[in-house]
């Protein structure tokens, strides 16, 4: 399924087969148009430019918990990229032109593979626990972690920058 590229690294043991250091429970699940890896977006971007909207649907024991949530205009959310492998370390990302550790990078793979989003929330239904997004880089059926409002006074760094290497 993944092919391992030039300078690419991999951990000496699969965190995936590792005893558990905590307990994940996944909340819900994203329904989006992307069924296959090489279909889905490589970032919110990229997803935002195809126009597709998406829905979180939040199942029923946690659904009380977005209540309050239609005040705010964009979430965060964390998701569990289930289908990626969690053993390499170094990877060379298709249109990278030289390998780069996982922690410089935001490639799926990763020894955690969560998921970081920020979505605009376009509706959100109490009742059915399904929250309407204006865009999703992630595969249809994707665990989600957990969803926070995004508060721009607190979540935005003005002098933020992300420079060539």
């Amino acid at each position: 399924m993944f092919e391992k590229r030039e300078g690419e690294r991999a951990l000496a043991e699969d965190p995936a087969i590792s005893p558990a250091d905590g307990q994940v429970v996944f909340i819900g699940r994203i329904r989006s148009a992307w069924k296959k890896r090489e279909d889905c977006p490589k970032n919110m971007r990229a997803a935002r430019e195809r126009g597709e909207q998406a829905t979180i649907e939040i199942a029923l024991p946690y659904r009380p918990g977005i209540d309050g949530l239609t005040r705010a205009s964009h979430v965060i959310v964390l998701t569990w990229f289930h289908h990626a492998p969690r053993n390499l370390i170094v990877q060379k990302p298709r249109h990278a032109t030289e390998a780069k550790g996982v922690f410089a990078i935001r490639s799926p793979v990763r020894p955690n593979p969560i998921g970081l989003h920020i979505a605009r929330l376009l509706a959100v239904d109490e009742e059915t626990g399904v929250l309407t997004l204006d865009a999703m880089d992630a595969l249809d059926g994707t665990p989600v972690i957990d969803i926070k409002p995004y508060i721009p006074t607190v979540d935005v760094f003005a002098d933020a920058s992300f420079g060539k290497d």
